[in-house]
């Protein structure tokens, strides 16, 4: 427990800046490490034996990571898929103490909390207000932690409390959802090698359909090429989309079909438009994320934002296709990325795909790679998500990716007030308050 102490005003001052400068920095810079590259379908970690028994991987930032003898209990903090890839890996979520909220969320509105109802009890309450707690998840007692390999500072945090932290990549393979969920089997494979075949075989499906995909597409000309907007968040204050640094590339690359929002260079949801950008684009096929509770119907009626859809292509024709919620959402890489991948080329070119019964498809993925039968109500209400698949994921979410978090505010908020109450004290002149006017600045842009 930290002692009270007295401080001066210009020491609060002084404390309170450098907390805006960190926070902000920190930020807006993001935690994106330089990862090495891997080969396609090549394993990305190296698990090894020590002498005296213990178990050594090298995880997705190349960090050498000794293995607990016996690992039952799992925190996974910002890797917000993987906590379905793993149960499903383990056919279990007996051994997930803690996950983000976000993660829950999905899993309770999905099929993961039908298929595994333990995960529901699993802890999510170190994360305050999106912040994580390390006290709290230490709380959990965890034989092992995943975390993002962007986030290197949490990553420095886990080991310098003593935890066992493995980073998983979710940007090293360029955003290809492909490549990632293989990576992530092969990881899970290494630290879980008594699955190692469940691994392989998720492995082998997703490139069989990506095969299968390339095959039938493969003589489709630039002409014909279905132009492709994927609403990635969507309310009053926000429309973004995917750019060329988002997974919505690689959906649109692997069917040969075309992202209108290439040309944006923004990484991840940083990609923020306005309806003249979605006008000039006039795509052919829109598809909703389950990270919006926009649906369809919405952007037929009219009925989010003041923005109108009407001219639209794809609302004109009746185009505009809310994604899946299998195991986790779909439009990042998951344990459903095989079936997704099928699903979006059937729905962009159905009669190229005729032949494909995804109910069947999507029924033989699950008993052939995790040996689960789902029924046919089942997968149809997987491909039928309701606005509720949103849940526990906003537009907060969105302003933390691109620099603002509430710390960081009230950071900018008390370090004002300090210097104004200074300025009444006589303790500076006003020409010394000039120096925060960019201050000002900066936060009036960021709560926009």
């Amino acid at each position: 427990m930290m002692r009270k102490t007295k401080r001066n005003w210009t020491a609060a001052v002084c404390v309170l800046t450098a907390a805006l400068f960190y926070n902000t920095c920190v930020c807006s810079e993001g935690k994106r490490g330089e990862y090495f590259k891997s080969k396609h379908r090549e394993h990305s970690t190296d698990a090894s034996a020590k002498d005296n028994g213990e178990r050594t991987i090298i995880d997705h930032a190349g960090n050498e990571v000794t293995l607990p003898e016996e690992i039952n209990r799992i925190v996974v903090t910002d890797t917000l898929p993987l906590p379905s890839v793993l149960s499903l890996y383990l056919d279990s979520a007996e051994k997930l103490v803690g996950i983000s909220p976000v993660s829950m969320s999905a899993a309770k509105a999905g099929l993961l909390g039908e298929l595994y109802p333990e995960i529901l009890d699993a802890d999510t309450s170190f994360f305050e207000n999106s912040e994580l707690n390390i006290e709290s998840l230490l709380a959990l007692e965890p034989d092992l932690v995943f975390y993002n390999a962007q986030n290197t500072e949490l990553g420095e945090s886990l080991t310098s409390a003593g935890l066992t932290a493995v980073a998983v990549s979710v940007t090293k393979w360029d955003y290809n959802a492909a490549d990632t969920f293989d990576a992530w089997m092969d990881l899970l494979a290494d630290i879980f090698p008594e699955e190692e075949e469940k691994a392989e075989a998720a492995k082998e499906y997703c490139e069989k359909v990506e095969d299968q995909i390339e095959e039938k597409t493969k003589d489709i000309t630039d002409d014909e090429k279905k132009n492709v907007f994927f609403l990635f968040n969507y309310s009053d204050t926000a429309l973004v989309t995917s750019g060329k640094n988002f997974w919505g590339q690689y959906w649109c690359d692997a069917i040969n079909a075309v992202n209108v929002g290439e040309e944006i260079e923004a990484e991840r949801s940083n990609a923020s438009v306005n309806m003249e950008q979605v006008y000039s684009w006039d795509p052919d096929i829109i598809f909703i994320s389950n990270f919006t509770k926009a649906m369809p119907e919405d952007l037929y009626n009219n009925t989010i934002g003041d923005n109108d859809w009407s001219s639209v292509s794809a609302v004109k024709n009746e185009q505009v296709y809310k994604m899946p919620l299998g195991a986790y959402r779909s439009f990042t890489p998951g344990a459903d990325t095989p079936m997704t991948l099928m699903w979006l080329a059937k729905t962009v070119y159905p009669d190229l795909f005729e032949d494909v019964d995804m109910t069947e498809e999507v029924e033989n993925y699950y008993k052939e790679v995790y040996n689960i039968e789902l029924t046919d109500d089942r997968v149809a209400q997987m491909y039928t998500p309701s606005a509720d698949a949103a849940n526990g994921y906003g537009i907060s979410k969105i302003k933390k990716e691109n620099g603002i978090t509430r710390r960081s505010l009230a950071a900018g908020v008390i370090t004002l007030v300090a210097c104004a109450v200074s300025l009444g004290m006589g303790r500076y002149q006003l020409h010394h308050m000039m120096c925060f006017v960019p201050f000002v600045i900066c936060l009036l842009v960021l709560i926009q």
